[in-house]
């Protein structure tokens, strides 16, 4: 075969290859959706969130993860952050509500990635793409959780810890979970089961977990907690309505929904501000 062929054959075979992706440009909006079918980042120009002041009963949890936030924005080493625990106590919007307040306090330092669950096995290819960016990420997976026979928990636990590579200097992971290990018990039973040496396996499947240097707990609200969230909303949305109506009909809403959750005050405020012929903007 002589050099001729071989050199047209290597040819076809570079058109026939995908070209490698190109350097994201993080630079058009504070907030991206990762596509990791087409290896794209989509620009998100309205986030929805609230505003960090509005979520009440968490004051701890707020501090820890803003304080972690803010020395990753300044560069400065921080840790990956695990926010777990009850539903509807504001996890997810005490992420996004940190990253605005964080970029508040240095104007476009980070950029706010959301990565679907189904596609966490795509995270090694983000943070390759991250690695060639100079903008700094928070990456955001909500409600992460696995079940019996799903693999994608042990490649993360080697993402996590950055691999040969390392993790990117300028990428840092913030999850959110109901559990406080990723995993149902019956799966964290069914490797202790099966193994030959059940202690190991057991360790192996909880050690995910781990992994997060951040560990940030969320508990049902008590009663106190709920009256601050709805009349935290009530005043910043100047409600007409007054202390005592606002508790009364809190308390009817929040007995017929079973919980006094942050999700529930807000659902709560926004049937209140509908009845109440207000619209709800800033």
């Amino acid at each position: 075969m002589n050099e001729d062929l071989l050199r047209r054959i290597a040819e076809a075979l570079e058109r026939l290859s995908p070209p490698p992706p190109a350097a994201p440009d993080l630079s058009g909006a504070d907030a991206f959706v990762w596509h990791p079918a087409q290896a794209r980042l989509a620009p998100v120009r309205q986030v929805a969130r609230v505003d960090l002041a509005l979520l009440k009963g968490v004051e701890s949890q707020k501090r820890q993860l803003l304080e972690n936030t803010l020395r990753f924005a300044e560069g400065l080493p921080a840790n990956n952050a695990m926010l777990w625990g009850a539903r509807g106590m504001g996890k997810s919007s005490l992420v996004k509500a940190v990253h605005a307040e964080a970029n508040r306090r240095r104007p476009g330092a980070l950029a706010l990635i959301e990565i679907h669950r189904e596609d966490i096995g795509s995270l090694p290819g983000l943070l390759s793409l991250l690695r060639q960016t100079p903008r700094r990420a928070l990456i955001l997976c909500d409600d992460l959780s696995f079940e019996k026979g799903d693999g994608d928990y042990k490649a993360l636990k080697s993402v996590l810890d950055g691999g040969i590579e390392g993790r990117p200097d300028n990428a840092l992971f913030y999850a959110t979970s109901n559990r406080r290990h990723l995993m149902p018990r019956d799966m964290i039973e069914n490797e202790r089961s099966t193994a030959i040496n059940p202690g190991e396996a057991v360790e192996e499947a909880v050690s995910l977990s781990d992994r997060f240097g951040l560990w940030l707990g969320f508990h049902n609200g008590d009663q106190q907690q709920f009256f601050d969230m709805i009349e935290a909303y009530a005043a910043y949305y100047s409600l007409p309505v007054t202390k005592e109506e606002l508790r009364a009909a809190a308390v009817e809403w929040s007995v017929t929904r079973g919980s006094r959750s942050g999700r529930v005050a807000w659902q709560f405020i926004q049937d209140l501000a509908g009845r109440l012929g207000v619209r709800l903007t800033a």
